[in-house]
């Protein structure tokens, strides 16, 4: 059966498993800074570890700060890469606080009140140790059955941990000059192993499905633009029903190829760019902004009337049409045509509402161009504000 001593030594040998594979990992993946942060974290808490090992031989005072001190010091870093992971702001939330309790830790057992000083040391791991199930449970994204492990375990640890600094306040051991040694210090070694290692192994797999989202991502997404592409599109709306409320309007650039041709690439690129930046700006709630393709974009917009979605379509034309783009042969405004598909009351598909879109846009293109065409209404051409300069 493992004695105390070999339950540490299996703890820092599997923290030290853990941190390398986490260093691996973030080696080939150097974004992934939560993973790198863990891997601090448990390396500190392995030191702990050791440390805390030989204050069990040799009991020594600044053994015992030294072993305290990286106890909490670990447990903040693990948090602070649970905030990361998650997009917690504000990691001074977590570690002002620890930083008091460090303080207050290292000052009671200078003083030599060790035992202060570990049910000190408990009082600080076990809130941190609880927020990091708490922040996985409220915050996260991913498969609630991992996140709810990763809460059980997080909030195992810190009950074990709880249970440590309540024995030696139920006994009122103020004064060791020993390594505490009772049923629920050696609760916690075990308890502490196992959590460690379930929640090092979750990590991979948390990682590994943030990889796997990233890399979903950057597929729907245009390069130049940073808006969604056409495989986004398919993605969130292919399924999709459209109802009476729900519209879709294309747009085209007007006369982009003579753009690249008389101003060159560049200028295009910029051009298209400042065409997504408009789009974004009205991309507000129940609007989804793609660029299809070249030139061509498209707008979701849902919970829109048929009047509110041409004003809206209208308002997009308006604003690009009074964007100036710097060139070596002068100022360049350039204008967009458009076309607003809409959904049925018996219900539609994306297809049938682009198609009906993608009708209204040439007709629109037709009509002379800067102009949006209503689907509904087709050839009740409504011109958008002329360019002073068109491409």
């Amino acid at each position: 059966m493992l004695d105390f001593s070999s339950l540490l030594l299996a703890a820092a040998l599997s923290g030290t498993c853990l941190a390398v594979t986490m260093f691996a990992i973030w080696f080939t993946a150097p974004r992934a800074r939560f993973v790198l942060t863990v891997a601090c974290g448990i390396l500190v808490l392995v030191a702990h570890v050791i440390v805390f090992w030989r204050y069990t031989r040799e009991p020594d005072p600044a053994l015992c700060q030294i072993a305290l001190a990286l106890l909490n010091l670990g447990f903040l870093i693990i948090c602070v890469s649970a905030m990361q992971y998650l997009g917690v702001p504000d990691h001074r939330r977590a570690v002002v606080p620890t930083l008091a309790a460090m303080s207050v830790c290292a000052a009671v057992t200078f003083l030599g009140l060790d035992g202060i000083g570990f049910i000190v040391t408990y009082a600080t791991v076990t809130p941190l140790l609880s927020a990091i199930g708490v922040m996985f449970w409220v915050n996260g994204s991913h498969d609630r059955r991992i996140l709810l492990v990763v809460s059980f375990l997080s909030g195992s640890c810190a009950v074990s941990f709880a249970l440590c600094g309540v024995v030696l306040l139920a006994n009122g051991q103020w004064t060791l000059a020993v390594a505490p040694d009772n049923w629920a210090e050696r609760l916690n070694s075990v308890v502490a192993v196992a959590c460690m290692t379930g929640l090092g192994a979750l990590t991979l797999s948390l990682h590994h499905l943030q990889a796997q989202i990233e890399l979903k991502a950057e597929t729907m997404t245009d390069p130049l633009t940073g808006l969604m592409n056409r495989r986004g599109l398919t993605s969130l709306y292919g399924e999709r029903t459209f109802g009476p409320f729900m519209a879709i309007a294309m747009f085209d650039l007007d006369h982009f190829k003579k753009t690249n041709d008389v101003y060159g690439h560049p200028v295009g690129d910029q051009v298209l760019c400042r065409f997504a930046a408009v789009i974004r700006k009205y991309a507000r709630t129940g609007v989804d902004a793609f660029r299809l393709g070249g030139e061509e974009f498209a707008i979701v917009m849902t919970r829109m009337t048929e009047a509110r979605a041409h004003e809206r379509a209208s308002k997009i034309g308006v604003a690009f049409g009074t964007e100036i783009v710097a060139t070596q042969h002068g100022p360049l405004r350039s204008t967009v045509s458009g076309g607003i598909g809409f959904g049925e009351a018996g219900g539609s598909s994306l297809n049938d509402v682009l198609a009906e879109a993608d009708a209204a846009l040439y007709a629109a293109k037709r009509a002379g161009r800067n102009c949006v065409v209503n689907g509904k209404r087709m050839g009740k051409a409504e011109p958008v504000r002329p360019a002073l300069r068109s491409a």
